[in-house]
């Protein structure tokens, strides 16, 4: 029980810090972001891991680019995403580094069962 009120303080303090953050200065620099789940095939999890994080390094306006393994799928990637616009994302589709990524990954997944779009207004 003191776990779950431990977990209500901490979300409670950061509710009230992002709520201390003026709306003019949210909306000023408009966010991006998105949050997924990746299947990968069986086995292959660590294998698209790599991939997909070999070629982050250099996207324009990525803000935060993060690849976490699903607890409860071994075959399950969470990948989250803010970028500081929606253009930017669409263009780091495009470039090729991200584009070789892409298709090398490809033959290894096995769907997006969940992907949300998201407008990041806080954090660090």
């Amino acid at each position: 029980m003191t776990h779950n009120r431990r977990d209500i303080i901490g979300l409670s303090a950061a509710t009230l810090a992002a709520s201390a953050i003026p709306a003019a200065a949210q909306e000023a620099k408009p966010r991006y972001g998105l949050i997924g789940q990746m299947l990968a095939a069986p086995g292959k999890r660590d294998d698209l891991v790599a991939i997909l994080t070999a070629a982050t390094g250099a996207m324009p306006g990525c803000l935060s680019y993060v690849v976490a393994l699903d607890t409860s799928n071994p075959d399950a990637i969470w990948i989250t995403e803010v970028w500081d616009s929606k253009d930017s994302h669409a263009a780091s589709l495009k470039l090729p580094a991200v584009r070789a990524a892409i298709a090398k990954a490809r033959p290894i997944i096995a769907g997006f069962p969940h992907s949300f779009e998201t407008r990041p207004v806080a954090g660090v």
